[in-house]
C-alpha cells in the first residue's frame, strides 16, 4: 500500500471494475497505419461486406462493436466515442484500423473553405424569388 493509503483505491473502481487503459484497446498506437483524419463529425459507414466482421479473429470486441454500431445507421466519430464510452482518441484509432481493413468508410465533412460563399447562397435565393 502506498504511503497515502491509497494502495488498491488508486487503481481499482468499485463501481467500474478494474481500469482498462486506452492504449491497450489500440495496442499502443495512437494513430492507425493509414494516418487517417477523423473530425468528431466525420461519419463512419459499414460496408455491406463487413457482416463478416465477427468472424475476423484480428478485430478487438471495440471494432466489432462500431462497425454493428454503423451497420444500420452511420455514426459520427464523437456519437461512437459516447455510445462505446471510449476516448475520442481510441475510436479515431479503431475506426483508422477499420477503414484500412475496409470494413467501413467515412464520410468527411465539407471543409469551411470549400463551402459556397454566403453571397452566392443569397444571390440564388433572389434568382429563385424573382422566377
Amino acid at each position: 500500500m502506498s504511503a497515502d493509503g491509497q494502495g488498491r483505491s488508486h487503481w481499482f473502481d468499485d463501481d467500474a471494475g478494474p481500469v482498462v487503459r486506452p492504449y491497450a484497446m489500440t495496442r499502443g498506437r495512437t494513430s492507425s497505419q493509414g494516418q487517417h483524419r477523423l473530425d468528431l463529425i466525420a461519419v463512419v459507414v459499414a460496408e455491406p461486406h463487413a457482416d463478416d466482421a465477427e468472424a475476423d479473429h484480428m478485430l478487438s470486441p471495440e471494432h466489432v462493436d462500431i462497425v454493428e454500431l454503423c451497420r444500420d445507421i452511420p455514426q459520427s466519430v464523437a456519437e461512437l466515442a459516447a455510445e462505446l464510452d471510449l476516448p475520442i482518441g481510441v475510436v479515431r484509432v479503431l475506426v483508422g484500423d477499420l477503414v484500412d481493413g475496409e470494413f467501413v468508410h467515412v464520410n468527411r465533412p465539407v471543409p469551411p473553405a470549400e463551402l459556397p460563399d454566403e453571397s452566392i447562397l443569397r444571390d440564388v435565393i433572389n434568382g429563385l424569388r424573382a422566377l
